[in-house]
């Protein structure tokens, strides 16, 4: 009885553990890659792209990608005054393109040119 206690307890603590989302690391840069700087909003407030929610985007060479490996609310609310839906803002970025989707490796918001 003793065991089966035991592996009960184990299995509600590790299971949790195991089941959290692994978010990508984004706050190292790779020295091989060369550091992009994107114009970075809402996709769907500020860089027209469709959607069904508030999801952050980055604009490259002038086209506009949804990103995986960040949230939009990782900065801040988005709704704030100088947040992702009301702005569009500068940061340094690495990543991939796959289906039209910017995957994310590095991110870095570059400090907002306006005083809010």
């Amino acid at each position: 009885m003793k065991h089966i206690f035991l592996l009960l307890l184990c299995s509600f603590i590790i299971l949790p553990l195991m089941a959290q989302n692994k978010s990508a690391k984004t706050d190292t840069p790779d020295p091989a890659k060369k550091i992009l700087i994107v114009e970075t909003a809402c996709g769907e407030c500020r860089l027209g792209l469709h959607g069904k929610s508030c999801d952050l985007a980055v604009r490259i060479n002038g086209k506009a990608y949804f990103v995986d490996g960040i949230h939009i609310d990782s900065f801040g609310d988005a709704h704030a005054k100088d947040g992702f839906c009301k702005a569009v803002r500068k940061a340094e970025a690495q990543g991939t393109i796959v289906d039209d989707r910017f995957i994310v490796t590095y991110f870095k918001l570059l400090p907002s040119d306006k005083k809010m």
